[in-house]
């Protein structure tokens, strides 16, 4: 069954999330924290609301936790306004129940759990209304709410509600009760608001805060967890791409001639084509553990190795080491210049590999794939393009994300490459991009800082 209790409507949805009707009834023995009694009437000095006010600005920002921050700031308002029950309410995100957040002298085993329909009740209604409600005797005034576990009869019997709003948005309700019947004044409602006012921006800033900082751990627990699934899966197929190439050199094994002529060169030429076939997909695969388990990590584990890099030797000696893969399209480099750049070698390398690997996935077989590089305002401009069916511009970023696929006619790509591709080149400072081709095709463009020039 349902349980209510608190000092106002507090209601705690049970299994099933109903919540009873509230009723009057004693409560349990231990179950209350006596409520400190209203001190007597004093004189108000300006002063001393003032140095309260103060001090909740200085605990927003030295409170060492945030339930220390409000359990201090309802202790104080209670006294601020000789009050002997103080209790503050958050609205929940969805605006429809308010939750006790803080309070004193009422049972604090209900923080958080006590709950206040919008609308019900004088917290309720404070919070739906956005207007202060005083009430002189709670016995008499039907918009109270009696709970069930708590006869407040026994304990309150004055009390005063003013809204929390930050930026035209109802945060909560900040309540006072008081033990003796007490009037409470237009100077009585505007100290409380001043209080509620001011508590109004530093709750939710510091709710916002809390929130943000939770959905940051859970995001990095969730990457940690596609980090570790991945790296396990990616290491799972190293073992078994390792024995496959070891089998395939096996069965590629060829006595060998001894200066004889072979009986069936056609037949050994074949077998030799198909070994090297082979080879080349295991290879592709490697390549794609390596690409996917790069794509998972937030940043390589190693800082990026600087050095002075003269493009033409290594791009020439990247086309001559990617041939097999390149078998299909005839390559060139296009208008180039003697041109150096600031990059690690083997990062540069890995970029290249990625773009002309995704060149070859969706290019047609005997279309034309080019290199290039520019020097424009000290920075090289390193592109490759390829004639196929290009990148619509509503994709040129998108393409960037891991996983994502644009799949075509050519080709399905695995959504992991372009992703690398750009990481690593950040982690070398510099930018990548997707452009049309002067063919028609896509151009990507890879921006590094320049060395020299001649």
């Amino acid at each position: 069954m349902a349980s209510t209790t608190g000092d106002d409507a507090h209601t705690i949805p049970g299994p099933g999330g109903s919540t009873s009707a509230p009723a009057p009834s004693a409560a349990p023995a231990g179950a209350l924290h006596g409520p400190v009694p209203a001190p007597p009437a004093a004189p108000r000095d300006p002063m001393a609301e003032l140095r309260f006010l103060h001090q909740i600005l200085r605990l927003a920002t030295t409170a060492r936790t945030w339930d220390e921050l409000l359990e201090t700031v309802v202790d104080g308002t209670r006294d601020a306004l000789h009050a002997s029950v103080s209790s503050l309410y958050l609205l929940d995100r969805d605006g429809e129940m308010l939750t006790l957040s803080a309070t004193n002298g009422l049972d604090r085993h209900h923080i958080g759990r006590a709950r206040v329909p919008l609308g019900e009740g004088i917290t309720g209604r404070v919070a739906a209304a956005r207007q202060p409600i005083t009430v002189p005797d709670i016995r008499t005034d039907e918009r109270f709410l009696w709970v069930r576990g708590l006869d407040q009869r026994r304990f309150v019997t004055s009390m005063l509600s003013v809204p929390l709003t930050w930026r035209d948005q109802v945060v909560g309700v900040l309540n006072v009760q008081t033990e003796s019947r007490r009037e409470f004044d237009a100077e009585d409602v505007a100290q409380l608001s001043a209080i509620a006012d001011l508590l109004a921006g530093i709750v939710e800033k510091g709710r916002l805060q809390r929130e943000a900082e939770a959905q940051v751990a859970q995001l990095q627990a969730l990457d940690h967890a596609r980090s570790e699934l991945i790296a396990l899966v990616t290491h799972e197929l190293r073992t078994p791409l390792a024995v496959v190439r070891a089998y395939t050199d096996l069965l590629a094994e060829e006595p060998s001639l001894d200066g004889r002529t072979s009986r069936d060169p056609r037949r050994r030429a074949t077998r030799a084509g198909w070994h090297a076939g082979t080879l080349e997909q295991i290879e592709r695969l490697n390549r794609l553990v390596d690409a996917i388990l790069e794509s998972v990590r937030v940043v390589p584990d190693q800082p990026a190795d600087l050095q002075t890099i003269d493009l033409h030797t290594l791009v020439s000696e990247l086309l001559a080491d990617a041939a097999p893969l390149l078998h299909r399209h005839p390559t060139a480099l296009g208008t180039t210049r003697p041109l150096s750049v600031i990059a690690d070698p083997a990062r540069l390398r890995q970029v290249l590999e990625h773009l002309l690997e995704n060149a070859v996935k969706y290019a047609p077989p005997e279309t034309r794939i080019e290199l290039d590089w520019t020097l424009v305002e000290g920075v090289a401009r390193i592109g490759v393009s390829d004639g196929g069916p290009g990148i619509p511009p509503e994709w040129r970023e998108k393409i960037f994300e891991p996983y994502a696929r644009r799949e075509t006619s050519t080709a399905r790509g695995s959504g992991i490459g372009l992703y690398a591709a750009r990481r690593l080149a950040e982690s070398m400072g510099g930018r990548l991009w997707c452009e049309p081709a002067a063919t028609g095709g896509a151009r990507f463009v890879l921006a590094l800082p320049a060395a020299a020039a001649a």
